[in-house]
């Protein structure tokens, strides 16, 4: 990945539509279409490398529509313009967090005093349970 995602402009790639929100606003939401939902398709991007879109279609397949296209939707604010910014905002995290490289798991053993202490309290409550049982 070259450089930041910020300084990558996508903004000819994404679309905008804007509907109804169920947010707040009172009498506003019944007039106003705040609702504001992003798409960009991941497929036809031309800013995006093939590794980067295999990538993302991998980890944000939830996300993404059969159209090959990653929806985020904002409504949480009265202002379409406000919405917009926060779906942008929404996009570029996203895009920022399925593109970090997963660290790798370094395995471990438990220690000599974790395993001792396992086996005691074994031990301990298997006694318990043998103690429960009949008398003659």
């Amino acid at each position: 990945m070259t450089g930041s995602l910020k300084d990558r402009d996508f903004s000819p790639e994404l679309t905008f539509s804007a509907s109804r929100s169920s947010g707040p606003g009172g009498q506003n939401v019944n007039k106003v279409n705040t609702r504001v939902e992003l798409r960009f398709s991941i497929v036809n991007s031309e800013i995006l490398s093939d590794e980067e879109k295999e990538l993302l279609q991998s980890r944000l397949k939830n996300k993404i529509n059969i159209l090959g296209e990653l929806v985020i939707t904002a409504q949480n604010n009265r202002s379409q313009l406000k919405n917009k910014q926060e779906a942008i905002d929404k996009f570029y995290a996203m895009l920022e967090k399925a593109l970090t490289p997963r660290k790798k798991r370094k395995p471990t053993k438990p220690t000599q005093a974790s395993v001792e202490k396992r086996l005691t309290e074994k031990r301990i409550k298997s006694e318990k349970k043998n103690m429960r049982g009949k008398v003659d």
